[in-house]
């Protein structure tokens, strides 16, 4: 029986920051950037309430909207063009580093592992409401 999940993570989108290093008793440790160690938090917080009953097993696909702010520097042309998908953010941040927090914030949550998702989609657009809108469906 295949189950399809929505949820959507409300605020301005966060993309997965660099890790930075750190050195203790002579061993180099990785961790999250704060903004990035926040936002997961955050992400897994919105996602809690659609946790299945059983963490999703089996091959998942993935689809993931990411609504970024229109920039005030915009004229009323470029506002209308961005609120009807016409102009899409082109600019840094990439799409992956989007999703890379989004998945590992599910580990757990939602499925037992990143590698479940074996199709994925990511896309930008630019919205008065900035959010991520995340659908998971179970392939099989």
């Amino acid at each position: 029986m295949s189950k399809q999940i929505n949820f959507t993570i409300y605020g301005e989108p966060v993309a997965q920051g660099r890790p930075k290093f750190s050195t203790q008793g002579g061993f180099t440790r990785a961790y999250d950037p704060k903004k990035s160690k926040d936002f997961k938090e955050y992400c897994k917080l919105a996602a809690a309430d659609y946790r299945p009953e059983q963490l999703l097993e089996g091959p998942l696909k993935l689809e993931v909207k990411v609504y970024k702010s229109i920039l005030k520097s915009f004229s009323k042309k470029k506002v209308i063009e961005a609120e009807q998908g016409i102009l899409r953010p082109t600019t840094k941040p990439d799409v992956d580093n989007y999703v890379k927090g989004v998945k590992d914030a599910l580990k757990s949550i939602i499925w037992k592992d990143d590698s479940q998702v074996v199709e994925l989609t990511v896309s930008k657009w630019y919205s008065n409401s900035p959010r991520i809108e995340v659908t998971i469906n179970q392939l099989f």
